[in-house]
């Protein structure tokens, strides 16, 4: 792989956040509140993220959220309250032309990373495209994936580190990669939350060590990172959806100032 020189660090990295999946319209309206502030005061961008279909769920019997339908009239009144952008995941090429009518970032789950009729769909309805990089993936892989969104039209797109499968139930972080996708020209985000997934650890569902979470952003935020997705909640261990994994809402400000502190440090 030819290597080309990596872009500059950018001027401030922008945030992904939000909950895990959609649950009720008044709680997600308050996160979303709550972060809008936050990050309006610490100057850092936001995208707002809650999913409205867990699709990839450990068991059958897990919540998945309110549907398309029902998702996108809450993220259409996200926007009209808070004039911030929001993201959603997509699951299927059928999803994709209601969800361009209000989306703002089309997200490629990792285990659909690779699944060319969705990324050509995706590529072709104007919007920006975020894609989750495989567990599976050497982070020269997401060049294939790269070319299959730009051969369709979409330059506007980012590659997102959410950890590597190691042995059973874990996952680990190797930040070379981030300074390799970054290398290779495309916007780089890390995700702190599922980074720290132990993917159906706990039998049912997906376990996790949210205490990790803080750690591995510190160090990608140091690594001159685009973008930074984390998902939070109130009260974590109540969320039907990642609770191991989510950082509580409380606990955001205090973290996201550390980051600005280190993402200015590592510009100097």
């Amino acid at each position: 792989m030819q290597k080309v020189p990596c872009s500059p660090l950018p001027k401030s990295f922008f945030l992904i956040a939000g909950p895990c999946v959609l649950e009720s319209q008044v709680l997600t309206f308050s996160i979303a509140k709550h972060l809008v502030e936050l990050t309006a005061d610490l100057g850092i961008p936001l995208i707002f993220k809650a999913s409205f279909d867990k699709a990839n769920r450990t068991s059958g019997k897990s919540f998945r959220g309110p549907g398309l339908a029902q998702g996108l009239k809450i993220f259409a009144e996200i926007k009209k309250r808070f004039g911030c952008p929001v993201l959603t995941d997509i699951h299927d090429v059928a999803q994709i032309k209601a969800a361009a009518k209000v989306i703002d970032v089309l997200q490629i789950p990792a285990f659909l990373c690779r699944q060319t009729d969705l990324l050509v769909a995706a590529a072709r309805s104007g919007r920006t495209v975020n894609v989750k990089k495989g567990q599976f993936l050497a982070p020269d892989d997401v060049n294939n994936i790269a070319a299959k969104l730009r051969s369709n039209g979409c330059k506007d797109y980012y590659m997102t580190e959410r950890g590597t499968t190691f042995g059973y139930h874990n996952l680990v972080v190797d930040m070379r990669s981030l300074a390799i996708m970054r290398q290779a020209g495309h916007r780089v985000i890390f995700d702190a939350t599922h980074s720290v997934q132990r993917p159906g650890g706990n039998g049912t569902s997906t376990g996790g060590d949210r205490s990790m979470a803080p750690v591995l952003a510190r160090a990608a935020v140091a690594t001159g990172i685009d973008g930074l997705f984390i998902e939070t909640h109130p009260q974590p261990d109540q969320s039907p959806s990642d609770g191991p994994n989510m950082i509580p809402l409380a606990q955001m400000e205090a973290l996201l100032r550390t980051l600005k502190d280190i993402h200015e440090v590592s510009r100097s």
